[in-house]
């Protein structure tokens, strides 16, 4: 596999090894990161961490064949970092973007489906994203997040109890 080869010679210093690798899932790790953080800006803050962190980090990676996961787990723990960070910041209502012209440049998930995926905390979030938006197993769940087989399943099971009674209520906004 090529992906392989790339990421041991990155792993012994190949610098173009690397920036070629992390150029076939950058688009992944910024929707990631979009999902997470909401914002356009954040999310690439985001990606460039995980470049840095995964670069300096490159070595430490067991498993050449999981570094697409590896990346997401980066991607995931510094996104929320960002989230943690941004708490501590006072946002602005809505109703006032108009004075200092702020515009939403770009949503890629629908309004419903963001407010839907809001009502799950973030175990919840991680574990719905990675099965159907990345396609992971529950295997690669569970190692990807440190967590044993079983409680990936019920959190997942859980979190989509949650958002068929969220969608059956209809307390979804549509805008």
């Amino acid at each position: 596999m090529p992906i392989i080869r790339l990421v041991k010679k990155a792993q012994k210093g190949n610098d173009k090894a690397f920036l070629k690798l992390f150029q076939q899932y950058e688009e992944d790790i910024y929707r990631m990161a979009y999902v997470y953080v909401k914002n356009k800006d954040d999310a690439l803050d985001v990606v460039q961490e995980v470049a840095y962190q995964s670069f300096k980090k490159i070595h430490t990676l067991k498993m050449p064949e999981y570094f697409k996961t590896w990346l997401m787990k980066i991607t995931m723990n510094c996104a929320t970092n960002v989230i943690r960070k941004n708490k501590k910041v006072v946002h602005l209502k809505p109703e006032y973007e108009e004075f200092i012209g702020i515009e939403n440049e770009d949503i890629p998930l629908s309004l419903s489906l963001k407010n839907l995926i809001e009502v799950l905390d973030e175990n919840e979030k991680s574990i719905v994203l990675l099965r159907f938006y990345h396609d992971h197993t529950f295997k690669e769940i569970s190692e990807l997040l440190e967590i044993p087989l079983g409680t990936a399943k019920s959190i997942l099971y859980r979190a989509l109890d949650k958002l068929r009674k969220q969608y059956k209520e209809g307390d979804i906004c549509e805008q």
